[in-house]
């Protein structure tokens, strides 16, 4: 027996919406022959937040309207963001057997193939523009013809978003003191009332984030211990320090507005905080990822560096970031001797000269005037002093501390005239 595969955002819960897609799977998987299974996210959302409802009720709900099995992708939402997390979801679901994938779009299938061409030619599945219309089905479409899958596209009319919105149906029943209203519970199948009614009961639901957890990484840690956690950049640390205490989730929000993050990136980051995901951690998911042939090109970690490098050799020689950077995208670039280590040199006073040593562990940070600095410990005592690197080698680490998940290293180092920060890139 096949597989059919079914998948539409997280089922949190699941609405009539879902329903529908689900009742038009299993008319296909009965038609022929064909095994209908699920596939919920778990841990994290795609949208990288806790869910509302257990995987186990959300199983619950989907095997109560036909679905023949539930699996589950786990670990990758609170470390990945989706130009990443699909094609690995996309290969799972492969290696299992699928050879079918049905979803819900506003647009037909013939739409959703010529915007995804695009994406398809370049080999880049990255900034998919917001403004496209059910971007993430043109997403998941271009990534499966990157992975060179057979996997045949199966498209339901999708229902009013406006109106059947897991996120509303959410935010109803907790303004109503964790009541389905009648007007809810027409959006809702009954097995999903049913459902809901009993996770409530025994307080099984809107889990919620751990905020101590949070409040405590963002109050107490360094900027160094910060910038090693993924999905941070420098000015986002520097308004997390500025804007310290924090004691509750609005406040937490505010430092990643000021920051110029979108909701996504913002929840994408606090998830990173929540379970202290680290930056060399997302680097070798990504690479374990890459080995397999499941991450393309232009998103592989060697990629991102040889970006950093290009845009800062371009923009040295005065051409515009965004220029360099869209040439890079462009692909066909050949990047060579990209440097992943730097010597750079320290400004010390004559005590801190005294108590250097070589080798010691260094934290490497954007300190509150935006410049590269550094932190040691030696014989008890803190060193803090800014780096000194060429232009182009400040600006080629700089994009790479901002890069949110390319780790840097880094040691004291004596040589002829003092001492020295060796930097390890990745």
């Amino acid at each position: 027996m096949f597989i059919l595969i079914c998948i539409s955002a997280d089922f949190d819960p699941v609405h009539k919406g879902h329903e529908k897609l689900i009742s038009e799977a299993r008319k296909i998987a009965d038609r022929e022959s064909k095994k209908l299974v699920v596939y919920l996210n778990k841990g994290f959302s795609a949208n990288h937040a806790p869910f509302f409802t257990s995987f186990e009720a959300r199983s619950e709900m989907a095997l109560a309207l036909g679905a023949d099995e539930i699996k589950s992708f786990e670990g990758l939402h609170h470390r990945l963001v989706l130009s990443y997390s699909v094609p690995i979801r996309l290969q799972q679901m492969i290696d299992d057997g699928a050879t079918d994938y049905i979803t819900s779009a506003s647009i037909s299938l013939d739409e959703i193939a010529s915007k995804a061409q695009k994406f398809i030619d370049e080999g880049n599945f990255v900034g998919m523009p917001k403004n496209f219309k059910n971007r993430n089905e043109i997403r998941w479409y271009a990534l499966n013809a990157f992975l060179g899958s057979k996997l045949k596209f199966h498209i339901v009319k999708e229902f009013n978003k406006d109106k059947y919105s897991g996120r509303l149906i959410r935010q109803s029943i907790i303004d109503n003191d964790y009541v389905i209203t009648n007007e809810i519970k027409k959006l809702l199948p009954k097995s999903t009332v049913e459902i809901l009614e009993e996770e409530i009961d025994k307080n099984n639901i809107n889990l919620g984030r751990n905020w101590a957890d949070i409040y405590k990484r963002m109050n107490t840690y360094s900027r160094g211990n910060l910038t090693k956690i993924a999905y941070l950049n420098g000015k986002t640390i520097n308004q997390i320090i500025k804007k310290r205490v924090y004691s509750n989730p609005e406040s937490v929000w505010a430092a990643f507005r000021r920051s110029d993050y979108g909701p996504v990136m913002t929840r994408l980051a606090i998830s990173s905080i929540e379970e202290e995901v680290t930056k060399k951690e997302v680097m070798d998911l990504m690479k374990s990822y890459e080995s397999k042939g499941v991450i393309p090109e232009m998103q592989k970690v060697s990629k991102v560096i040889e970006r950093a490098w290009y845009v800062a050799s371009k923009t040295h020689e005065g051409m515009s970031a965004k220029k360099a950077n869209d040439e890079f995208r462009q692909g066909n670039i050949e990047v060579k001797d990209v440097p992943l280590e730097l010597d750079a040199g320290l400004n010390l006073t004559r005590f801190e000269t005294k108590i250097m040593k070589e080798d010691l562990n260094a934290d490497l940070y954007i300190d509150k005037n935006n410049k590269i600095s550094v932190q040691l410990k030696s014989e008890g005592k803190k060193i803090k002093t800014n780096l000194r690197l060429p232009a182009k080698e400040v600006t080629y680490l700089r994009y790479i501390m901002d890069s949110h998940f390319i780790p840097v290293t880094a040691k004291s180092k004596k040589d002829k005239k003092g001492y020295k920060i060796n930097v390890k890139i990745a």
